[in-house]
Parts: structure tokens; C-alpha cells; sequence
């Protein structure tokens, strides 16, 4: 990956995660809201710190587990969206989107560098 790239993803994950800081008060102000807030804010803010270990990794196999990191926490995001949208506690839905989207296209990003890095460790 390009230093460009590593910043251009370092950038998207932490304007996704600025996005799900924002997206905070929107969420109903009782037992329900508070908890989806709590989980979504610590899983949908954790990317963009675990992919800065990531580049500091001390070895491959660390970059993979720390990616993966990433990764599972994008994951558990995308959940949390997913049931917000169910539960219609954010409406209108359309509001939420374009988040989701980025959600999915960060799983990818991750997926293939993942499977990528892995491939390369079996080469060695």
C-alpha cells in the first residue's frame, strides 16, 4: 500500500469515526439509546486507532492482528447500525445510509488487506 492509501484510509476511518461521534445525540435519551450510543461509539471509534498500531506493527503478523482488530470492530459497527435501523431509533432511515455505506466499504478495504497480508506471510 501506498503512503498515500495508508493515509487516504487513515483519513476515512477517522472521519467515520467523527461521524459516528456526531451521530451520538441523535439517539433516543433513555436505557435503550444510552447503551446502542455506549457500544456504538467504542466499536465505531476503535478502527482508526487499531490501524495506527497497525502501520507501527512490530512484525507482519502483528500488522495482521491488529488490522483484524480493525476489522472485527467494523464488524460489530455495522451491527449496531444495522439494529439501529431496525428498531427505527434514528429516522428518517436515509439518514443512516450513507454511514452504513462507508461501514460496508471499510469491511471490504480491510477484508482484502487482511487476506492480502496473510497470503504474503505464507510466501516467507
Amino acid at each position: 500500500m501506498s503512503q498515500s492509501a495508508e493515509f487516504d484510509l487513515e483519513d476515512r476511518l477517522i472521519d467515520f469515526a467523527v461521524r459516528i461521534i456526531k451521530m451520538a445525540p441523535s439517539l433516543p435519551k433513555n436505557t435503550i439509546g444510552r447503551h446502542i450510543a455506549g457500544q456504538r461509539l467504542r466499536s465505531g471509534t476503535s478502527p482508526a486507532p487499531n490501524y495506527g498500531e497497525a502501520q507501527s506493527a512490530e512484525s507482519r503478523a502483528d500488522f495482521i492482528h491488529k488490522m483484524k482488530i480493525s476489522l472485527k470492530e467494523l464488524r460489530e459497527t455495522r451491527i449496531w447500525l444495522l439494529m439501529i435501523v431496525r428498531a427505527d431509533l434514528i429516522t428518517p432511515v436515509a439518514k443512516l445510509e450513507a454511514l452504513i455505506d462507508e461501514n460496508n466499504q471499510l469491511i471490504s478495504i480491510f477484508v482484502k488487506s487482511v487476506n492480502t497480508a496473510q497470503q504474503n506471510c505464507r510466501k516467507e
